[in-house]
């Protein structure tokens, strides 16, 4: 039986834009500056802010440019086994 997801792609990526602007203003840095430092187009920040579309490469600049690149770093790091098949297949790799 499979988990519901109640929450869709889209929502956790504008979730995830937001917590990222909160980031930027809290540390009172604009858009323009974040993109001078990021190496990110303006409008590809912009972009980001609003509907949470970005590509995995700008949205990593981003987190260096922020110093949150450890945030990066740690995704699927400590994820648990969801099952015994799960452990099994990983040992047979």
């Amino acid at each position: 039986m499979e988990a519901l997801q109640w929450e869709t792609a889209e929502e956790i990526n504008k979730n995830l834009a937001d917590r990222i602007r909160n980031i930027r203003k809290r540390r009172s840095i604009s858009q323009e500056k974040l993109s001078r430092q990021s190496g990110v187009s303006h409008g590809s920040v912009k972009r980001f802010e609003a509907t949470g579309q970005i590509s995995l490469l700008s949205l990593t600049k981003i987190a260096i440019a922020l110093d949150c690149a450890d945030e990066i770093r740690g995704l699927f790091t400590e994820i648990p086994y969801k099952n015994i098949e799960e452990v099994l297949n990983e040992s047979r790799s």
